[in-house]
């Protein structure tokens, strides 16, 4: 038996942070802890080397706010410091090796580097901090809604400019000063989301078309193009009359000997008119190249049953959105053999998941995956099974509604 502690931010005025415990023996789901916040602190991002820090956004249609917490013994937070993300709306925040936390303003076409204190990562330094603003042409839009570090540069996927802006350290040795160096492309109206990063390939999820891309990351710094390896709708097959989907959330699972292959987990949000009872789907898929698989292996047998097993969308129904298949998919000659393929649809119980998370490989947490409802159905743990090629509903808890963001604690 293992308790797993989960931290759990969201939408919530005045704001708190949500602690949760899972208990895999008995497939409970408690809430232990709620600690005060600024408003909204919609994404909460831990620091990649210690294990007692948190850092949150506040969303507010004002100026946003970066704040840091000290996570105690008791795995309640403790508010230190709050700093301003110099632009509105904030949605998500990613702490980077150099020092710097991010944050991407959605509601202004910027985002903010904020230094924090070399010998006390609790502690901002706003001045040795940089805001970025994007060139957007004069009535053009702009909404970043993520940063991924990668190398030396930072990627930020704006969804209202449909471009990944390509952000570098003006001084890699110094503190603070980033600015744009280039970009890559996306089609227009696609609004890129969400950004992964698998062997050199960026696999991206755009909202606004609920579509799955591989592409191989153009050279740097300043390379516009590529073209794509595999594109898919994430699209339900199965959807209500009324739906509208608009993918929100990518992961892609780390290989271990109880799951070897890296799957690609792709959450749908309707936010449409029609409310399905079977609530929003996350989507799962495998990245192959020809018959010998980039991602994952081909062969799959599933003979298990279970009551509590979640529908899978059956592979003879293939429906086509915008030319892009639901099933499967390749590309141009760049891209040949390449493709994805769609394994499941799982329906949640969960109404517009803006957010999923992995668990910790390091304590068997990637077992497990915990997604939230930005509306109605609460917080749910799903257990990846069939090798991660489908998930089955184990706890659910509606306690607290509109949690956006989680972080799986290390175990004690």
């Amino acid at each position: 038996m293992v308790n797993f502690t989960i931290l759990a931010g969201g939408f919530s005025v005045p704001g708190f942070i949500s602690t949760y415990v899972f208990n895999n023996e008995t497939n409970s789901l408690s809430i232990a802890a709620q600690s005060f916040s600024g408003d909204n602190p919609s994404w909460i991002a831990p620091h990649p080397q210690d294990p007692s820090v948190l850092y949150s956004v506040n969303e507010i249609q004002t100026i946003g706010n970066l704040q840091s917490f000290t996570i105690n013994n008791d795995d309640s937070l403790s508010l230190i410091d709050t700093v301003s993300t110099q632009g509105i709306g904030p949605t998500f925040t990613n702490p980077l090796s150099t020092g710097e936390v991010s944050a991407m303003n959605f509601g202004s076409p910027n985002c903010s580097f904020i230094s924090t204190d070399p010998s006390d990562p609790l502690h901002f330094i706003p001045t040795n901090s940089s805001g970025v603003a994007f060139p957007i042409p004069e009535g053009g839009k702009s909404n970043p809604h993520m940063s991924l570090e990668y190398n030396d540069e930072v990627l930020v996927a704006d969804l209202g400019a449909d471009k990944i802006w390509r952000i570098g350290k003006n001084d890699p040795s110094g503190n603070g000063s980033f600015s744009v160096q280039g970009q890559i492309d996306r089609d227009p109206g696609s609004g890129p989301r969400r950004l992964a990063i698998y062997n050199d390939i960026l696999f991206v999820v755009s909202e606004t078309t609920s579509t799955l891309t591989a592409q191989r990351i153009p050279a740097g710094p300043n390379g516009t193009t590529s073209s794509l390896l595999a594109n898919i709708s994430t699209f339900p097959a199965d959807a209500l009359p009324g739906s509208k989907f608009a993918a929100a959330e990518l992961l892609i699972s780390t290989p271990t000997e109880r799951f070897p292959n890296p799957l690609i987990y792709v959450s749908n949000r309707n936010i449409g008119s029609t409310i399905d009872p079977k609530g929003d789907t996350i989507a799962i898929f495998e990245f192959v190249n020809g018959t010998t698989l980039t991602l994952s292996t081909p062969e799959f047998n599933n003979t298990a049953t279970n009551e509590k097993r979640m529908k899978r969308v059956s592979r003879s129904s293939t429906l086509r959105r915008d030319n892009i298949s639901l099933e499967s998919s390749t590309s141009n000659s760049e891209g040949a053999g390449y493709s994805f393929n769609l394994l499941a649809q799982v329906p949640t119980g969960l109404q517009q998941i803006r957010s999923m998370t992995l668990g910790r490989v390091d304590n068997g947490g990637d077992a497990y995956i915990v997604a939230g409802a930005t509306t109605t159905g609460g917080v749910s743990i799903l257990e990846r099974v069939d090798g991660g090629r489908n998930l089955t509903l184990l706890s659910n808890n509606q306690d607290v509604q509109n949690r956006t963001s989680f972080v799986f604690l290390p175990s004690s």
